[in-house]
Order: structure tokens, then C-alpha cells, then sequence
């Protein structure tokens, strides 16, 4: 799974906006919109932020 499909399904099953998502990633809602729809990718340093998530809620992500 790719990083628009995954960030999306993470926002989904944590039952959350992108606005809400952004602020829990420390981001604007902007990127989370950017992101799930494949226009670009987070850093490296929200990557790290999101592993954690990714993994609680058993979602796998193709570097």
C-alpha cells in the first residue's frame, strides 16, 4: 500500500477529519489533503510520527 492509501485509511479507522488528523500529526490540513491524494509524500520526520500509528492499527506501508 502506498502512502495516499495508507494515511487515508489510517484517518478512517481512527475515525478522524483530515483537519483532525493534521493537528494530531503536527501538520496542516493542507498536507494530509496533499498526501492522500498522491500529490506528494510526508517527510521523513512525519514518516517517523506516522510509523507508530501505522502499526497500531495494522496498516502496511510500501517504502
Amino acid at each position: 500500500m502506498n502512502y495516499a492509501q495508507a494515511i487515508k485509511l489510517l484517518r478512517k479507522r481512527m475515525l478522524l477529519t483530515q483537519t483532525e488528523l493534521a493537528q494530531k500529526v503536527g501538520v496542516a490540513f493542507i498536507s494530509i489533503n496533499r498526501w492522500e491524494n498522491g500529490h506528494c509524500e510526508p517527510t521523513m520526520k512525519v514518516k517517523r510520527k506516522l510509523a507508530p500509528l501505522f502499526k497500531e492499527y495494522g496498516i502496511e506501508v510500501e517504502e
